[in-house]
């Protein structure tokens, strides 16, 4: 036997990698034999965004290899004049079918999963019109967007250049194609913006009835909290000036205006149900946005200009609690404006209760105008009366002469 023909290059090569490896593997099975190996936490990882940008770029790279690979066979293919054995207009037409039939289910996942994430029914008498009318824009737009990328998906798939024709058909013009896709689409916009002016207008343009007012309540927003004052017994909010903010005076109220003499300041919000209430909102800094997503009310608060909204809550936060079937429920004030770093700290929470409740809670409220504002106005001072004892309370804030402090 000759030896020079076992002395091959690339038979030791094999055989030292299938060395190393085999005693590689011996080590390390030896050392994970002495050392307890402990589990390791992998949540963090699959947290973090480079996780998922490092799998993003593995699978561009992946997918690279492959073009190359196929752009090489294609290549060999040329080189030694056989036909290609790749018809890619074939594989362009199955992938739009895959394509098509990936995205209807998607559309099908949306629905069904995020779909129950929506918010409960509208707590208010307009939310229930702008859902009615969410949800024939939303079945509208659905039904063309199916039917569309079917067609789309569907023509690319059927027409697809698989050799058995020459020359695709050219079709220049159809007046009866451009009328239909034409028209249609205007009618339904028109019924659609149509259907949104009239619910805007049966928001906004309400007629007063002087006998049965809405309760009054003011809302302002500074970064990062929202201030609440109600109106008193005289159902009207005094007037403001930002000139007259202060270290105590911290929403520049007029006291010289007698209407602001009963106002009363609040921490949360407390709403009557089925009782119409009318909103007053400005903002003391930046731009903020009075957001309560159950009652479908969302208006910018902007500095320097008055906003009004009103609406009528028709579900108590009870009755909310037992409709969603969670006994931690609460309605919410949020600002929905990206109004700096604390934005997310806007939070107030919103009661709906029933008459009797509200006149109770009202009744236990802290008045706007206390000692210290009087003396910076130069009112009278007042005695004051324990917030526990109402019917002092609401007799020293409807006095005309307040009494004065010895």
């Amino acid at each position: 036997m000759n030896l020079r023909k076992l002395i091959n290059p690339k038979l030791i090569a094999v055989i030292t990698v299938i060395f190393t490896v085999f005693a590689s593997t011996s080590v390390f099975a030896q050392a994970a034999a002495d050392v307890t190996v402990k589990p390791v936490d992998m949540d963090a990882i699959y947290k973090s965004i480079s996780y998922y940008v490092l799998l993003f770029v593995l699978l561009c790279m992946f997918v690279a290899i492959i073009g190359k690979a196929l752009k090489i066979y294609e290549l060999t293919q040329a080189v030694q004049d056989k036909p290609k054995a790749i018809n890619w207009n074939v594989v362009h037409g199955v992938l739009f079918m895959i394509f098509m039939v990936v995205g209807l289910y998607g559309v099908y996942w949306e629905y069904t999963v995020h779909g129950n994430m929506t918010l409960p029914e509208a707590a208010s008498i307009h939310g229930a019109k702008i859902d009615n009318m969410f949800n024939i824009t939303l079945i509208l737009t659905t039904i063309v967007f199916i039917l569309t990328h079917i067609v789309l998906f569907g023509f690319a798939y059927k027409y697809k250049n698989d050799g058995s024709r020459a020359k695709a058909y050219f079709y220049p013009h159809n007046n009866a194609i451009e009328r239909i896709w034409t028209i249609v689409p205007a009618v339904v916009l028109t019924v659609l913006v149509l259907m949104g002016f009239l619910t805007w207008r049966s928001i906004f343009f309400k007629n007063e009835d002087p006998n049965n007012k809405p309760i009054a309540i003011e809302v302002i927003s500074s970064q990062f909290q929202w201030d609440i004052r109600y109106a008193g017994a005289d159902k009207l909010i005094g007037l403001r000036n930002y000139k007259l903010i202060t270290g105590t005076n911290t929403t520049g109220i007029d006291f010289k205006d007698k209407n602001s003499w009963d106002d009363q300041r609040a921490d949360e919000i407390v709403l009557p149900v089925n009782k119409a209430v009318r909103f007053t909102l400005t903002s003391k800094d930046v731009i903020h946005s009075f957001y309560m997503p159950h009652f479908r009310v969302q208006m910018n608060t902007v500095p320097g200009m008055i906003s009004n909204f009103e609406f009528t809550p028709t579900i108590t936060t009870a009755e909310m609690k037992t409709k969603t079937n969670n006994p931690a429920f609460s309605y919410v004030l949020l600002c929905a404006k990206i109004c700096g770093s604390s934005h997310y700290n806007m939070k107030k929470t919103v009661r709906v209760v029933s008459e009797e409740e509200y006149q109770e809670w009202l009744l236990k409220q802290q008045p706007y105008l206390n000692n210290d504002l009087r003396a910076e106005f130069k009112l009278p001072l007042v005695a004051e009366v324990a917030v526990s004892d109402p019917i002092k309370k609401d007799s020293t804030l409807t006095a005309n002469q307040p009494a004065l402090k010895k």
